[in-house]
């Protein structure tokens, strides 16, 4: 073990957090460049795109909870997480390599179409970084003490990994996403293979033995499913959704968003109202859990939307182009650098504000409160781009406001729950937490899809962020953050107390 390892320096913290930041800049660039490629490149329709992006919440759904479970108990290349790390790092560079050929791709498979071909290599892209971003979190977990010291491994991680993205929008503003793309390939390759050999693993945690180890681990489908019950509504949805899409089926109506969106609703009170007095420490943790989902599934809706849309809405609100226009190829890089910049932007803060001023400021008033205000600053960012909005000036200096709540929602949650659920399924609970993001993803790639698809105005796109951002920071207000046997949980501010 590395004395820097021992020791618990900010240079062990900085080398623990890279192979999460090789999977935060493969994520970087599929945010920057996807949707520009698709629409400018390959001319796919805004619904299209759409499409081509749920190919990856798809993939995590199922990627993020089975490696999850499996890294749980294998042991392997003398890593938990390591196997994982190393062949999600892998694939991820090579669909990266495969992104800005697609069309040589299908020309050489004799395929008519791009559609399939982006698809596929959207789903390999993002079901390896998938594959590889639970075990990079699952790793800090595993190797630094519950508390202050593991609060301090998730921030250094957002820190780290969120510079390196933004050196993925400042290459992309001051060259074009084409460099980025080639670029992100090599990094991404460095940082996913080196510094994992040098990050010494325990093969059992907590003091436990091998067999009770393999017990701990087990999990029923019954036990999985109670646990992301708020989650049970996007769930519904993103199934309907994708068999709706497989069939080519079309409604013009929204009856089954409504339906799902009321049992969504349902479950997630259900949640709030649940009481934790009297309940095991264990329990409680388990009932935080739940909280924490129903409140960041919300937060996810709305960062989806801008993260798919945003080149949809500078295209309409910025540069006045509507669907189907011809766009010059010198607007449409033009268009790409706006969308870039203000992903730097964004990026920027949120690689700056969790060390320097989440960390020390969750110290004071609890992670959970911090990660509220950080939650409500993004509500009334969004809705001051729907207002105001209108030019790439004004949209980089909300963007910064934006970064505050990105800065929080990449780091605070995972040592929220981190420190609430069984240290021997970690993995497996990393992966649900990560159904709070990919199934609120889907919702943006169909639903929301569809509905900003047919709106005249685009505005819809911040307004959907807006309702949702503030839906979410409402509902952090209902959480609370106790210390039960030393461990911080969260339970909810008002049922049980």
């Amino acid at each position: 073990m590395l004395e820097i390892q021992k020791k618990l320096t900010n240079s062990f913290y900085i080398l623990l957090s890279l192979p999460a930041t090789a999977m935060g800049f493969a994520l970087s660039i599929q945010i920057s460049a996807l949707s520009w490629i698709l629409s400018t490149k390959y001319k796919l329709d805004i619904h299209d795109v759409g499409l081509v992006w749920a190919a990856g919440p798809i993939a995590g759904i199922l990627g993020q909870v089975i490696i999850g479970i499996i890294s749980d108990k294998v042991w392997m290349w003398n890593g938990r997480r390591r196997p994982f790390i190393l062949i999600g790092g892998f694939l991820a560079a090579m669909m990266l390599l495969a992104l800005p050929n697609i069309d040589v791709i299908s020309s050489s498979l004799g395929i008519g179409g791009i559609l399939g071909v982006a698809i596929i290599v959207a789903l390999t892209l993002d079901l390896a970084i998938n594959v590889s971003f639970n075990p990079t979190r699952s790793i800090i977990a595993d190797v630094t003490p519950k508390g202050v010291e593991r609060t301090k491994g998730y921030t250094w991680m957002q820190t780290i990994s969120g510079t390196f993205g933004v050196m993925a929008y400042v290459i992309g503003a001051i060259w074009d996403n084409y460099v980025l793309i080639y670029f992100g390939v090599f990094l991404v390759l460095f940082l996913s293979l080196i510094p994992t050999f040098f990050i010494e693993e325990t093969r059992y945690l907590a003091d436990e033995s091998e067999e009770s180890l393999k017990s701990k681990a087990k999990s029923s489908f019954s036990e999985i499913m109670n646990y992301i019950q708020p989650l049970w509504g996007f769930l519904l949805y993103a199934i309907y959704a994708i068999t709706m899409r497989l069939l080519n089926i079309h409604f013009d109506n929204y009856y089954a968003e409504v339906i799902c969106f009321i049992i969504t609703l349902f479950f997630i009170l259900k949640v709030l109202t649940q009481k934790s007095k009297g309940k095991s420490a264990s329990e409680k943790g388990l009932i935080g859990f739940k909280k924490v989902l129903a409140a960041h599934s919300f937060t996810w809706i709305g960062i989806q939307t801008m993260f798919v849309y945003m080149f949809a809405y500078v295209q309409y609100k910025v540069f006045d182009y509507g669907e189907g226009s011809t766009i010059p190829e010198d607007v449409a890089i033009q268009m790409g650098k706006v969308v870039t910049i203000s992903f730097l932007i964004f990026n920027a803060v949120a690689a700056i504000l969790p060390v320097t001023v989440l960390e020390p400021l969750a110290r004071k008033i609890g992670k959970v409160k911090t990660h509220l205000i950080c939650i409500a600053s993004m509500a009334v960012g969004y809705g001051a781009i729907l207002l105001f909005g209108f030019s790439p000036m004004i949209i980089y200096i909300i963007m910064a406001i934006l970064g505050i709540g990105w800065a929080s929602t990449i780091s605070l949650p995972f040592a929220i729950i981190s420190q609430q659920v069984d240290q021997t399924k970690m993995g497996l609970f990393m992966g649900l937490f990560n159904l709070s993001v990919v199934l609120p993803q889907l919702i943006a790639s169909f639903g929301i899809g569809l509905a900003i698809s047919q709106a005249g105005n685009k505005s819809l796109i911040f307004i959907i962020s807006t309702v949702t951002l503030a839906i979410s920071a409402f509902l952090w207000m209902l959480v609370k953050e106790e210390k039960i046997h030393n461990i911080e949980v969260t339970t909810t501010n008002k049922a049980g107390h």
